[in-house]
C-alpha cells in the first residue's frame, strides 16, 4: 500500500493490485464513452477521465463548450488511484473509453508513447503564457503531450493573530534584532518556529510549534532540495546520474531534520492531510502548505479568519516550490481527436473559469493575474511569485518516479526523523537504491 497525493492535498491510498483489477473490470464493462464515431461523422459527445478534484475545475469549461459547440461533454470522475490505473489498463489496450484523460504531471512520462502530440497547440502565445516547468513538463521526448489545465505550489501559511501580536513582535525583536515577519529564509524559518514553539497554558507541556515536519511525502523536502540551488533534484534525467547524495540534497535533509525541535512529534507518519489538521486547530504558528488550501479553512476552525500566506520560503539557492500541475492529453488510439484537440485549446483560453471553483486552481498567468486583486485570492500572488523563481522545478522525468518515491524517498525522510540517523549515510544508500530501479 502506498501514499499518494490529490490534486485537493489529501492523501490517496493505492492498493495497486485491487485497483488494476477494478480497472480492468471497468473497461470490461464498457464504462465511459459510447462506441466510435461513423468515419467521416462529427463528434457529438466527449468524454473525459478525471479525479476528483480536477473535476470541479473542469466543469464551468465543459457547460461552456457545450453550449458554444453544441458537443455534450461528460466528465467522468474516479478517486486518484483508479484514474491511474482506468487510464493506464485502457491505454494498453488500445481502446480508451475516454477521448481526454486529465493526467498528474508525474503519469506524463510513462503514459507520453500512447498519447497524441500536441505541438501544434503549444503556440509562443501559450507558452508565454504559462510558467516555465509547466512548459518543461508538458514535453516528453521532444513533444508536447499534455496541456496544463492547474497548477498548484506549496506556499507559506502563518497566523497573523500570532505575528501581529505587539508582545511577540517586541520579544522577537529583542532575542533575534530583527522584525517578525513572515520568514523568506532558511535561518528566519528556523528562527521563527522556535520562536513560537511553546507552552501556552502553563500545564509544563508544549502546545504550540512552530512548524511541523512531514515525513511521509516528500515533495516538501523535494522543494528544500531547490532551495538549496540543485538543479537535478534525486535524478538528472539527461546524464542518467543520480544525484540525491550531493551536497544540496544532504542540506535539505539537514534543514528538515533540524526542525523537529520546533515540531509536533510523530514526524515520521505526518502527511499533508494531518498537518492541515494540526494547523487548522491552532496547534501550528506556521506551515508550507499547497496554494489551494487558502480559501478551504473549516467554518469553525479556532483559526478561522488569522491566515494569511506568502511565497515559499528560499536557502542558498533562492525561493523554490515543487510545480503541482496537472494536464489535459489525448490517447493517440482515440476516435475523437479533433474533438479532443480543439477541446484542449477551448479550455486553455478559458482557463480563468477554473478560478472560481472549490479548488480554485488555474495554469495560465493571465488566469492568476486577472484574480490578483479580488477577496478571497490573496494565496494567488504567493503561489504566482513560487512558481515563477528560477528553482521552482519539476520533477524528474522519468516513468519510474513513483517507484523511486514509495521505494526510496519516502522510506528515506522516515528513517531521517528517528533519533540519532546519519544522514549522509542514508543519501548514500538511497542513491544506491535509486540506481538500481532506473537501471
Amino acid at each position: 500500500m502506498t501514499l499518494r497525493i490529490g490534486t485537493d492535498g489529501a492523501p490517496r491510498r493505492l492498493l495497486t493490485a485491487a485497483a488494476s483489477a477494478a480497472a480492468l473490470a471497468l473497461v470490461l464493462t464498457g464504462c465511459g464513452a459510447g462506441g466510435a464515431p461513423r468515419p467521416g461523422a462529427k463528434a457529438t459527445t466527449l468524454t473525459i477521465a478525471v479525479e476528483g478534484g480536477g473535476k470541479a475545475e473542469l466543469q464551468p469549461i465543459a457547460d461552456l463548450y457545450a453550449r458554444e459547440k453544441g458537443i455534450d461533454v461528460t466528465l467522468v470522475e474516479l478517486p486518484y488511484a483508479g484514474l491511474y490505473d482506468r487510464v493506464s489498463a485502457e491505454l494498453r489496450a488500445g481502446s480508451p473509453s475516454f477521448d481526454i484523460a486529465a493526467l498528474d504531471a508525474i503519469w506524463l512520462t510513462a503514459f507520453a508513447p500512447a498519447l497524441t502530440p500536441l505541438d501544434d497547440l503549444f503556440t509562443d502565445e501559450v507558452t508565454s503564457d504559462l510558467f516555465g516547468g509547466l512548459v518543461t513538463e508538458a514535453q516528453v521526448n521532444g513533444h508536447f503531450v499534455g496541456m496544463p489545465v492547474w497548477t498548484n505550489s506549496e506556499i507559506l501559511y502563518y497566523r497573523t493573530d500570532l505575528f501581529d501580536d505587539a508582545n511577540n513582535k517586541a520579544q522577537f525583536q529583542a532575542q533575534h534584532g530583527y522584525p517578525l515577519a513572515p520568514p523568506t529564509t532558511w535561518q528566519q524559518y528556523r528562527d521563527v518556529a522556535a520562536f513560537f514553539t511553546r507552552d501556552t497554558d502553563g500545564d509544563g507541556r508544549t502546545d504550540l510549534y512552530g512548524t511541523d515536519v512531514k515525513a511521509a511525502v516528500e515533495t516538501e523536502w523535494l522543494a528544500t532540495v531547490s532551495q538549496a540551488g540543485e538543479r537535478h533534484m534525486v535524478l538528472d534525467t539527461e546524464s542518467g546520474a543520480v544525484t540525491i547524495d550531493s551536497d544540496a540534497h544532504r542540506e535539505a535533509l539537514d534543514f528538515s531534520v533540524g526542525l523537529l525541535p520546533f515540531a509536533p512529534p510523530g514526524a515520521a507518519q505526518l502527511d499533508w492531510a494531518g498537518a492541515q489538521n494540526l494547523f487548522y486547530q491552532g496547534r501550528l504558528a506556521m506551515m508550507r502548505f499547497w496554494g489551494h488550501a487558502y480559501r478551504q479553512t473549516p467554518g469553525d476552525a479556532p483559526v478561522k479568519g488569522n491566515i494569511a500566506v506568502a511565497p515559499m520560503i528560499g536557502g542558498a539557492g533562492g525561493v523554490a516550490g515543487v510545480p503541482g500541475a496537472w494536464y489535459l492529453s489525448v490517447p493517440s488510439s482515440g476516435t475523437n481527436q479533433d474533438a479532443a484537440k480543439d477541446f484542449l485549446r477551448f479550455a486553455f483560453e478559458h482557463n480563468e473559469l477554473s478560478a472560481d471553483t472549490s479548488l480554485g486552481l488555474v495554469a495560465r498567468k493571465s488566469a492568476f493575474e486577472s484574480k490578483r486583486d479580488e477577496p478571497g485570492f490573496e494565496n494567488y500572488p504567493a503561489i504566482v511569485t513560487t512558481l515563477e523563481a528560477a528553482q521552482s522545478l519539476p520533477r524528474p522525468a522519468t516513468p519510474k518516479w513513483q517507484e523511486i518515491v514509495d521505494s526510496a524517498l519516502v522510506p528515506l525522510l522516515q528513517r531521517a526523523v528517528e533519533p540519532g540517523a546519519d544522514t549522509k549515510a542514508l543519501l548514500s544508500a538511497a542513491r544506491t537504491q535509486i540506481a538500481a530501479i532506473v537501471g
